[in-house]
């Protein structure tokens, strides 16, 4: 398939700066796949389209704040955007500005105290570098949690609270960016889901290059993932497990969801993971877990979008997302959200 096909136009107004507050006044677009049926409703309707049995799953990781802006010993400035931790000192990077190369040294001042030193040590993939700092273990996260800046996607031009990029059930660090689709939960609307009977599941998988990383080959199928690390436990994994024997309808809240759920899939089973994942899910991929998506809408040609439209028909998605655009819903991050059943 040509990447072309997964593209549309957005109006740049309709790319959504801030969030919504409270959350879960966002609109929510609720696009049914059997009928093409589509309804206009807020996001704390959301029990409107749900039954008791029902399984959500939510992607509990942990946005780090993984930008950080260095200097080189010129004086000039270079962005290292935490990607990967490799060890106790060590990162995969993405590095902004000019000059990256093997043996440079940038260093981190706060009120012209040097705070760290990292140092350029290899070139990877994708571009991706790999640095190692002069601090390791707790003392560098300690300087990653204290410094670090909100890493919001490049589109959204207003400043953010840290607050706002992170879910209300955020636990286990490691994304460097939102699993976004959870973004418009809040307590009261979880106490809701569990009073109407709604199970609700977590699962971790740490956003990283393999989600937010744009497709640049023109054939879809060349595409490969960067893998991002998933867990599931063993409890979680034996209670989906039973919803699939019980014919329970299994909604993921988020396409990281989708990917972790789908590759933890054995034999009618979802088996326990502590792993990398590399899955790409684009058409005519067929779902073995999930019967239900709760998303945002994604920027075109993103591998995102590719799998909704692998979920939902690439023809039915792209009539939804026209009807949004028409009724002016924000997109992307901080935009509104949409519930594929």
């Amino acid at each position: 398939m040509k990447l072309s096909l997964f593209d549309y136009y957005l109006p740049p107004e309709l790319i959504a700066q801030e969030p919504t507050k409270p959350r879960d006044k966002c609109r929510l677009l609720v696009l049914k796949r059997k009928t093409g049926e589509i309804f206009h409703r807020y996001f704390f309707n959301l029990t409107e389209f749900l039954n008791p049995g029902d399984v959500l799953v939510f992607n509990n990781s942990k946005v780090i704040p993984a930008r950080f802006n260095f200097k080189k010993p010129t004086g000039g400035k270079m962005e290292i955007f935490l990607i990967k931790e490799l060890s106790a000192n060590s990162w995969e990077v993405l590095l902004g500005g000019r000059g990256k190369r093997i043996g440079l040294e940038l260093f981190f001042e706060k009120n012209g105290k040097n705070l760290l030193k990292a140092r350029i040590v290899e070139r990877k993939g994708n571009g991706l570098w790999r640095v190692e700092f002069d601090k390791r273990g707790q003392a560098l996260k300690k300087i990653i949690w204290k410094y670090g800046q909100v890493p919001t996607p490049p589109y959204i031009k207003k400043a953010s609270n840290f607050k706002d990029y992170q879910t209300i059930y955020a636990q286990k660090e490691g994304s460097v960016a939102a699993p976004t689709a959870g973004l418009h939960f809040t307590r009261r609307l979880i106490k809701k889901l569990k009073r109407k009977g709604i199970q609700t599941e977590y699962l971790t998988l740490h956003v990283g290059l393999g989600t937010f990383a744009p497709v640049r080959e023109e054939i879809v199928e060349k595409h490969r993932l960067e893998p991002e690390w998933v867990e599931i436990d063993k409890e979680v994994a034996r209670r989906l497990t039973q919803a699939i024997k019980e014919k329970r309808r299994i909604i993921a809240v988020g396409t990281t969801v989708v990917r972790a759920l789908e590759s933890a899939y054995r034999k009618g089973e979802i088996v326990p993971l502590n792993q990398w994942v590399n899955l790409f899910i684009y058409p005519p991929y067929k779902f073995k877990v999930v019967q239900g998506m709760i998303t945002n809408f994604h920027l075109p040609k993103s591998t995102l979008f590719i799998l909704v439209s692998a979920f939902a028909g690439l023809s039915l998605i792209k009539r939804a997302y026209n009807e949004a655009i028409r009724r002016k819903y924000k997109f992307y991050s901080f935009g509104e959200a949409m519930l594929i059943l």
